[in-house]
């Protein structure tokens, strides 16, 4: 079921028809399995239909505005886990990456994983816009090496720390980081968020909003965590606009994930007392 989901994700920016047909297979194999259960089944039919109507309409109309109030709230919901029914597969529970890492648990998140789709139903330039390329393709190259220089900041910082690592169970952290976090989170915060506020502010404004709300939302692992989210948005943020692509924009924040899974402490460094 979440390889049918991963590729239905997978296929969505390339060939609509084939990823919503893997999308319709792998909710099936879902509510088999009890991923989904019944409460999940009423609200994503609801939802469903409000994202049918928006996404099959070629011109505004008086249901426009509403139906994608509802579908980015239903997506903000999704994220947060805050509509029941969904049985979400948890793969590691309390384990360390390494000896120094705090204790990390992660599931495979089916709700998160559909945040693309409604989005895509309200916004049809979520998945692909006009880039605006920087003046110097350097400047890609500045980007790329951002990504271990905010790690390291961070462990001066005292946030983590380096330790290599490899864990037994990184290829499931890739498959469900790729498609169920990074993808989703990119859907929203640079696909959805930052295009609708450059439509309105301009895309400096759009790209500093945007990577503070991402920010904002990782408070629960304190101030320092807020602060660096928040840069790692920034980077994020200019991925999406100097290419045009939600994937580039993805692709850069699971390479940023990778860096810090494999490297560093996960998810931070676990203070121990001597």
């Amino acid at each position: 079921m979440w390889y049918t989901l991963a590729a239905s994700l997978l296929f969505l920016p390339f060939y609509l028809r084939s990823s919503l047909i893997l999308l319709a297979v792998a909710l099936g194999l879902a509510i088999f399995n009890q991923t989904l259960l019944p409460p999940g089944m009423i609200a994503l039919s609801i939802i469903g239909i409000v994202a049918l109507c928006c996404g099959m309409q070629k011109k505004t109309h008086a249901f426009s505005l509403p139906g994608e109030i509802i579908l980015v709230f239903s997506a903000v919901a999704l994220m947060l886990h805050m509509i029941p029914g969904f049985n979400n597969l948890i793969i590691v529970s309390g384990e360390q990456a390494g000896p120094e890492s705090a204790p990390f648990t992660f599931y495979y998140n089916i709700d998160k994983a559909l945040i693309p789709f409604l989005l895509l139903a309200c916004l049809p330039t979520l998945l692909k816009r006009q880039a605006k390329p920087p003046a110097n393709s350097l400047w890609w190259l500045i980007l790329l090496m951002s990504m271990p220089l905010l790690l390291l900041l961070a462990t001066l910082a005292g946030g983590i720390k380096v330790e290599p690592h490899l864990p037994d169970w990184l290829g499931s952290f890739m498959l469900a980081n790729l498609f169920f976090v990074c993808l989703a989170e990119e859907a929203l915060f640079r696909g959805y968020i930052q295009q609708r506020l450059s439509l309105l502010l301009g895309d400096k404004q759009a790209l500093l909003i945007a990577s503070l709300l991402f920010g904002l939302v990782h408070f629960s692992g304190g101030v320092l965590l807020v602060l660096f989210a928040t840069l790692a948005g920034l980077i994020y943020g200019l991925a999406w606009l100097w290419s045009g692509r939600l994937w580039v924009a993805a692709l850069v924040h699971f390479a940023f994930n990778m860096l810090h899974l494999l490297l560093f402490t996960y998810p931070f460094w676990q203070h121990i007392p001597t």
